[in-house]
């Protein structure tokens, strides 16, 4: 089992920067892949950025490839998303998910463990 609490979101600037953190308890966070999704209104939940148990392999969208950085301190059952150069169209709902897997799934339905998401509202 594998619990998960998102915390960083805000109101910030389009240009801004935020970071976003994803707290995790249990003792499989060095084992699981995680991700990282946003539902912006109206829209689907998307894949934001993946990475791998050991942190060797990382994924990102399209969209956010080059502004924004995944990374996780397995000793401190924590992952982070480092957001730059925010855009209004990255306004959304961010969670972090859990995949028992050695890869990160940009399926949301491969996660197994979800948090409860944290908003991020970037003004024009």
């Amino acid at each position: 089992q594998v619990q998960l609490a998102e915390s960083g979101g805000g109101l910030v600037q389009a240009g801004g920067s935020l970071r976003l953190s994803c707290a995790a308890s249990g003792r499989t966070f060095s084992s699981v892949a995680m991700g990282w999704f946003r539902q912006a209104p109206g829209k689907e939940r998307e894949f934001v950025a993946g990475i791998s148990p050991s942190g060797s392999s990382i994924y990102y969208a399209d969209s956010v490839k080059g502004r924004f950085t995944i990374s996780r301190e397995n000793a401190k059952n924590m992952l982070s998303l480092q957001m730059n150069s925010l855009k209004p169209e990255d306004t959304a709902v961010y969670y972090c998910a859990a995949q028992r897997s050695l890869l990160p799934s940009r399926d949301e339905y491969l996660y197994d463990y979800w948090g409860q998401g944290t908003q991020v509202t970037v003004s024009s």
